[in-house]
C-alpha cells in the first residue's frame, strides 16, 4: 500500500501545472526524524530540483500543498532545504499495518531467476565459525527474496573433486595408524574420530572418498540444524563427468579467449579493457588437468545453462581476487557482468570473557560451527550473524550470546512475542477470543507501534537491495522496543472495556505475526512461552 501511496502522490504532481513539462523524479519515502513528529519523509523537492532548475523549498511547499489533499495524508509540510514531511491519518495506517500481503506480483511475473550459492566449503573437514555466516547471509537472502515473489534457488557446491581425496585419503591413514598426517595434509582432530570409524573391510586407496563423503553427511546435518535447506547439493565431479568443463573451454575458445603458452592452456581475462582482472590465468595445466578456476567457469556457465539470469555468490573474506577474474569470465562466456553478483563477507572473531577466542583451521584448532551452536544455540547464532553487513568484520559476543537478559537482542525479540501469546492466553480466558480489528481511537504508543508494522515490507525490500538482512534485524528489536512502551502504557485485557481490548489485541496479534514472520527469515524460531 505505501507503493500505492508513492504512485498516488507521483500522479498527483504530475497533472498539477506548476510541475508540468517537467521529468519529475520518482517518489520515495524515508521514516521521518523522530523530532518532526511526522511519520513519512520525501526529499523529492531537492531531485526536482535539479530539473526544474527552482528552489528545492519553493518546489517543497507546492508539493506539500497538493500531497495534503491526498485522503491518506493528514497533512505535508515543507522545510527547509527542501524536504518534505508527511503525517498520515490513523485510518490509513490502521489499514496498512492490517495487511498480511507481503508478495509483490511484480517481481512474481518477472522472468528474473535468481540462483544463491553460498557456503560450498571443502568436504575435508567440519564446517567452521566463517561458514556459518555465510549460511546466514545466504539463507536469509533466498528466504526474503522468495516472501516478496522472487524466484530464487539456493546452492551448496560441493568440491569433490580434485586432489583432495588423496591427501584427505594419506591424513585418515596416518590418524589411524596413530601418527601426525603430513605437514600439507588435514591436521584436524576430527580425522582421529573419523578414523575410529573405517570400516573394516574398506581398501585404503578408498579412505579419501569414504571419509569424503562421511563429511559431507556431516555438513549437511549441520547445515540443517542451523536452519539452512538448500534446493541443491552440486557436486563438482557432475561437472567433470558431464564433460562440462570441456564444453566450456571450447566455448571460450570459440570466443577467441584461451592461447596456448608453455604448454598449458591460459584464459586471456587481460584481452578485454574494461576487464579487472590484472593477469591471465591458466586454465588447463601441462599435464592436462583443469584448474579450479576453469572448474569454476564450467559450474557458472551450468548455471546459466539451468536458466539462471542472475548468479549471486556468497564469498569468504579471501576471495577478493576471485571476483574481477570471474566477472571476465561471465562476460566471455557471453553474459552480462552484472548477472554475477559476488558478495564478499568478512572475517568473524569470537569474543569470549572479554578475550578473543584464537582460530587456526591449519592447526586443527578453528572453532566449529557446530561447537556455536551447542554453546550459545542456533537462534542466537542466526540472529548475531544477521545484524551484521557483510563487508564489516564482526565481533561474535558469546557471553552476550548466551544471555538470557534484554541485553541479548535475540532474547529480547522472543520475548515479546512469548509476551503476547502469555496476553493471548489471559484474554481467552476472559473470554475474548475474536479480535479482527480495531474500532477504537488510537493511543500515541498504539499508533507508533502500528506505524512501525508498516515499514516491513519496505525493510525486506532494503534486505534485498543492499543484499542483507541487517535491516531486519534492526527492524525487529526496534519493533519489540516500542511493544514494551506499548505493554507498559496500554493495559490489554480489560472486561470493563470490551471494544478497547478487542482493538490491541488485534495490534498485538499483528505485531506476533510480524516477529514470527521476520525471525523465520532469519532463521530463528519464534516461542510462545519462555
Amino acid at each position: 500500500m505505501l507503493e500505492k501511496l508513492k504512485q498516488d502522490i507521483y500522479l498527483k504532481l504530475s497533472k498539477a501545472d506548476y510541475f508540468k513539462g517537467f521529468e519529475l523524479p520518482k517518489v520515495d519515502f524515508t521514516a521521518a526524524p523522530a523530532h518532526t513528529g511526522a511519520d513519512l519523509s520525501l526529499t523529492w523537492a531537492l531531485a526536482a530540483a535539479k530539473q526544474m532548475h527552482k528552489r528545492p523549498l519553493e518546489i517543497a511547499q507546492e508539493a506539500a500543498q497538493l500531497i495534503s489533499e491526498l485522503t491518506a495524508i493528514k497533512n505535508a509540510i515543507a522545510v527547509a532545504p527542501g524536504f518534505i514531511n508527511v503525517t498520515l491519518e490513523d485510518a490509513f495506517i490502521i489499514k496498512i499495518a492490517s495487511d498480511r500481503r507481503i508478495k509483490d506480483p511484480a517481481h512474481e511475473n518477472s522472468r528474473q531467476n535468481i540462483l544463491i550459492e553460498f557456503v560450498s566449503a571443502n568436504p575435508t573437514g567440519p564446517l567452521h565459525v566463517a561458514s556459518g555466516r555465510g549460511a546466514s547471509l545466504g539463507d536469509s537472502l533466498v528466504k526474503i527474496h522468495r516472501a516478496l515473489g522472487y524466484s530464487c534457488d539456493s546452492e551448496y557446491y560441493v568440491n569433490d573433486a580434485g586432489n583432495q581425496a588423496e591427501l584427505l585419503a594419506v591424513s585418515l591413514k596416518a590418524r589411524k595408524e596413530g601418527k601426525e598426517p603430513p605437514e600439507n595434509g588435514y591436521h584436524g582432530s576430527y580425522l582421529v574420530e573419523l578414523a575410529k570409524r573405517i570400516p573394516a573391510d574398506l581398501p585404503e586407496e578408498q579412505y579419501g572418498r569414504w571419509a569424503m563423503e562421511e563429511l559431507i553427511k556431516t555438513q549437511q546435518q549441520d547445515m540443517k540444524d542451523y536452519h539452512v535447506d538448500f534446493t541443491r547439493w552440486f557436486r563438482e565431479s557432475d561437472l567433470h563427468q558431464s564433460n562440462a568443463v570441456e564444453s566450456a573451454l571450447k566455448d571460450l575458445t570459440k570466443q577467441g579467449y584461451t592461447y596456448k603458452k608453455e604448454d598449458a592452456v591460459w584464459f586471456g581475462s587481460t584481452k578485454d579493457e574494461e576487464a579487472q582482472d590484472d593477469k591471465d590465468r591458466v586454465l588447463v595445466r601441462k599435464d592436462g588437468r583443469p584448474t579450479y578456476f576453469m572448474a569454476d567457469i564450467a559450474y557458472h556457465k551450468n548455471k546459466y545453462d539451468r536458466g539462471y539470469t542472475t548468479l549471486i555468490d556468497i564469498l569468504g573474506a579471501d576471495h577478493h581476487g576471485y571476483v574481477p577474474r570471474m566477472k571476465a569470465a561471465v562476460k566471455a562466456l557471453g553474459h552480462e557482468e552484472k548477472t554475477f553478483v559476488p558478495i564478499i563477507h568478512q572475517l568473524v572473531h569470537l569474543t569470549e570473557h572479554g578475550e578473543q577466542v584464537k582460530m587456526s583451521k591449519r592447526a586443527g584448532h578453528f572453532i566449529t560451527l557446530r561447537e556455536l551452536m551447542d554453546d550459545v544455540g542456533t537462534d542466537a547464532c542466526r540472529f548475531f550473524f544477521a545484524s551484521r553487513t557483510p563487508n564489516a568484520h564482526m565481533l561474535f559476543d558469546m557471553d552476550l550470546a548466551k544471555k538470557r537478559t534484554n541485553e541479548n537482542p535475540v532474547f529480547y525479540v522472543q520475548y515479546v512475542h512469548a509476551r503476547i501469546h502469555s496476553i493471548f492466553k489471559a484474554a481467552a480466558e476472559e473470554g475474548f477470543t475474536k479480535y479482527d480489528g480495531i474500532t477504537t481511537e488510537l493511543a500515541p504508543q498504539e499508533r507508533a507501534l502500528l506505524l512501525k508494522l508498516v515499514w516491513f515490507k519496505q525493510v525486506l525490500h532494503n534486505c534485498v537491495a543492499d543484499l542483507s538482512p541487517h535491516h531486519l534485524t534492526t527492524y525487529l528489536v526496534e519493533l519489540a522496543g516500542l511493544f514494551h512502551a506499548f505493554y507498559d502504557t496500554c493495559h490489554v485485557v480489560d472486561k470493563q472495556h470490551p471494544e478497547l481490548t478487542r482493538s490491541r489485541l488485534f495490534i498485538c496479534q499483528r505485531v506476533a505475526e510480524r516477529i514470527k514472520k521476520g525471525l523465520e527469515f532469519i532463521g530463528v524460531s519464534a516461542p510462545e512461552q519462555m
